[in-house]
């Protein structure tokens, strides 16, 4: 044993990256297992990093040569800061490639739709703050664990944050409520993705000529004179003397940095809720908001000056997944080790598991189905713009990831953002109210 651990002499650094590419390669392993046609997909990295992540704080683990590498006493071990740094990483890269391959038609999609999306963000957020207040009310659980749970539930970060903001000495009941509910809050709107479409029997070859500009594509030998003047407007870009853009480089990784740095900038931006100012509750767009904006912004426009801003769409696609893969990597072993952590400070234990866990699935369930319910019979959006727009309004990238291949077309990343910001500015509000007044 003793030779084993001179052999294999892991270092912190190396011992994160062992552990992160295995759980890695095991999640990816589940999630391409399929039943009766439905796979969890990247989201099976989420489900084994949370079941990792429990592993890891086994006792008795860091008595195991190199194996024993892995182990982490909580939520205060050093090895959790690393994998909140990668669940980062992975966020950010996700969110601004949603938004630079949506950018282009983005705007244009908002302004036919944003009679529907903007309703339909603030349905969702509505319903799942009142169903979160009622469970608030019950005796003995409170609103600081209801709106863990509503964070959880709706696999919200900056909602988690003011929701432990408001709660003052309760941020432990916060924390195991998003840790108890987030699991669900994943896997849940990945698989209704999923089973809308097969449940419905879609042509999903004409769903996808539906989802550009939730109409009717036009028929066969007619222009698209929205495309058309997109083309047009291409071409005499493209004619102009002097109008050449200057690529830095071929794959566009500098002007994807660059949007990067405008959206921390922007989601770093605080603004005061109360008198108290920034001593007291404040909203910003944080590490999703801010480059997903500004993303969409630049993706829009695609140049700054003559300085071209896009990126090649299939760096974009790879930065995409990745970063999915990233996120729900860390955040899934980070709430492995905190689940367990929080569990073992309650004076309820596993009683207030389950509660939490079926409180967390009401609460994912009901905005979801009434959303799509909104959708269909009120606004008439068709399947894809309609399941883009719930993914948005759930603030659920893992689902919108799932989406894009049940889909086959990144087209319904253009729904997923024109209803994301309404989402997140509603929820993070949802959760400072319910902790505030109930």
């Amino acid at each position: 044993m003793e030779f084993l651990s001179n052999l294999i002499n892991l270092g912190s650094t190396p011992t994160v990256l062992l552990m992160a590419f295995l759980v890695c390669f095991i999640g990816y392993a589940i999630g391409a297992v399929q039943v009766k046609g439905l796979s969890l997909g990247t989201a099976g990295v989420f489900l084994f990093a949370l079941l990792f992540g429990y592993l890891c704080t086994l006792p008795g683990l860091e008595n195991i040569p190199v194996i024993g590498k892995f182990y982490m006493a909580g939520g205060s071990d050093a090895k959790i800061s690393s994998f909140k740094f990668i669940s980062n990483i992975g966020l950010v890269l996700f969110v601004t490639s949603v938004g630079s391959i949506a950018g282009p038609k983005f705007f244009r999609d908002l302004k036919k739709n944003a009679k529907t999306y903007v309703p339909m963000g603030a349905l969702i957020i509505i319903i799942g703050a009142l169903v979160t207040t009622l469970f608030a009310m019950i005796p003995g659980i409170g609103p600081a664990y209801a709106t863990g749970i509503l964070s959880g539930a709706l696999t919200s970060t900056p909602a988690f944050s003011a929701a432990k903001e408001t709660a003052g000495e309760l941020q432990g009941l916060v924390v195991l409520g998003q840790a108890v509910a987030y699991p669900f809050g994943v896997i849940g709107v990945v698989l209704f993705v999923q089973i809308m479409p097969r449940l419905l029997k879609v042509d999903m070859a004409k769903e996808r000529a539906l989802i550009s500009d939730g109409t009717a594509a036009a028929p066969a030998g007619e222009v698209d004179p929205d495309a058309a003047a997109d083309a047009a407007s291409a071409a005499v870009e493209e004619k102009k003397p002097g109008k050449k853009l200057i690529c830095l480089d071929s794959f566009g990784f500098a002007a994807f940095g660059l949007a990067l740095v405008f959206g921390l900038l922007l989601g770093s931006i605080k603004i005061p809720l109360t008198g108290k100012g920034y001593a007291g509750s404040t909203f910003s767009l944080g590490t999703t908001g801010g480059p997903l904006i500004m993303s969409l912004i630049l993706g829009h426009f695609g140049r700054i000056g003559r300085i071209s801003m896009k990126t090649d769409l299939n760096s974009l696609k790879s930065f995409r997944e990745f970063g999915l893969m990233l996120f729900l990597l860390g955040a899934g072993i980070e709430g492995g080790v905190v689940l367990v952590e929080q569990i073992s400070q309650s004076e309820l234990g596993a009683m207030l598991v389950v509660y939490g866990f079926l409180a967390g699935a009401v609460i994912t369930i009901i905005p979801m189905v009434v959303g799509y319910l909104f959708a269909r019979y009120i606004c008439k959006l068709p399947l894809l713009n309609n399941l883009g727009s719930i993914t948005g309004g759930m603030t659920s990238t893992p689902a919108l990831g799932t989406l894009i291949g049940v889909a086959g077309t990144d087209d319904v990343a253009g729904s997923y953002a024109s209803t994301y910001p309404v989402a997140l500015v509603l929820v993070v509000f949802a959760a400072q109210l319910i902790n505030t007044l109930v």
